[in-house]
């Protein structure tokens, strides 16, 4: 399930009754290594020498109280997190602002210091779940997105991420989107009124390569990705519907996009890990319009 702001109040209030672990208690407890032992046996495929799905916070023989999965552990997660006694992190994107987690050059970068910190202080462990959920099969992303989207009934048979569609103008897709994902901040480039017939999602980052062939094949009006350069495939979109092509570009935000897929990760990791609680904890989609009211902080949920 998603946890809700009162639960997470209600879970740190019952962490802080149970106190901490005796020392018998932390010996038998599930750990971050036994953790990883079931995802690795479950993933369905071999694991990798050259990934970034790594611990990055803690050990692995941290004793695990209960699990959070998250698209993005901002700092923000990480305290919902521990106050909610979910003290293992099982986060899609990087903890340390980039894609590898390399921390060399933020030995003395306070914003660094006081995430690294956190973590320590409140024994939280961070585990970097990126390329082996994506190279599952079926993706473990795609899956949770065309669910949350309402789309996993228009997939094109034999794909994950194509969407074949009877009535739907980019309005109407759009507006799908906005609506089954609650987005704020969703852009569209194309002519709202054309028809699509077949669209094809990248969630998450897509570059030129493979986005341009993606929107390029003649049987796809329409490609949705979370983000992209403006300078490659969005001037690209600019320039094949300049040149007469029928064509539609939607860009959804890098965490809308992919955060279904950790909501469905939870789920999953449920049906192997059943010691300890296990909870979807959202992040929070970072952009806001300056035409709506917002809490603060930006966050509006």
């Amino acid at each position: 399930m998603e946890l809700s702001r009162r639960s997470f109040l209600a879970g740190s209030a019952a962490i802080a009754a149970l106190g901490p672990l005796t020392q018998a208690e932390s010996s038998s407890a599930l750990t971050v290594g036994q953790v990883l032992d079931r995802i690795k046996a479950n993933v369905g495929m071999p694991w990798m020498t050259q990934t970034v799905d790594n611990v990055i916070a803690g050990g692995l023989d941290t004793p695990v109280n209960g699990i959070a999965t998250t698209m993005m552990a901002t700092l923000d997660v990480l305290q919902r997190s521990a106050k909610a006694g979910r003290n293992m992190v099982v986060t899609h994107e990087s903890t340390y602002f980039s894609h590898q987690d390399t921390t060399d050059e933020l030995t003395n970068d306070p914003t660094f210091r006081f995430k690294r910190d956190f973590c320590k202080e409140h024994g939280v462990a961070v585990f970097h779940f990126h390329d082996h959920w994506h190279r599952r099969k079926p993706d473990g992303i795609a899956v949770g997105m065309a669910r949350e989207t309402g789309w996993d009934s228009h997939l094109v048979p034999g794909t994950e991420r194509e969407f074949a569609f009877e009535n739907r103008t980019v309005l109407q897709l759009a507006r799908e989107l906005q609506s089954h994902l609650r987005l704020r901040t969703l852009r569209v480039l194309g002519d709202p009124e054309m028809p699509v017939k077949r669209a094809l999602a990248s969630w998450g980052y897509v570059s030129l390569t493979p986005g341009l062939p993606y929107i390029a094949r003649d049987d796809i009006d329409a490609l949705v990705v979370g983000e992209t350069r403006e300078w490659e495939l969005v001037e690209y979109v600019q320039d094949q519907i300049a040149s007469g092509k029928r064509k539609a570009l939607i860009v959804i935000g890098h965490v809308s996009s992919e955060q279904a897929g950790m909501k469905y990760c939870a789920e999953w990791l449920r049906s192997f890990i059943t010691e300890v609680p296990i909870d979807f904890i959202p992040a929070d989609e970072p952009f806001w319009r300056p035409d709506e009211p917002v809490a603060g902080g930006g966050r509006t949920r």
